[in-house]
């Protein structure tokens, strides 16, 4: 069985990192692609230890913003 997941991503430093926001799994890459690879990985290897259930639907993600305090 094949689930759609979502991928938050952001650069630290030299590295991208990656958020499964669903079930709280990250991990990093070199480029986009690779942080999504090794998110994949990760999320697959959390799947076969856990006893998760995954949610129904897809995740709505969005941006807004905040006024940072001087």
């Amino acid at each position: 069985m094949t689930s759609r997941l979502s991928a938050v991503i952001h650069k630290e430093g030299n590295w991208f990192v990656s958020l499964c926001p669903e079930i709280d799994v990250a991990s990093q890459g070199s480029t986009v692609e690779e942080s999504i690879d090794n998110l994949r990985e990760a999320v697959q290897l959390y799947l076969e230890d856990e006893d998760v259930v995954l949610p129904d639907g897809e995740a709505i993600v969005t941006t807004f913003d905040v006024n940072k305090r001087p």
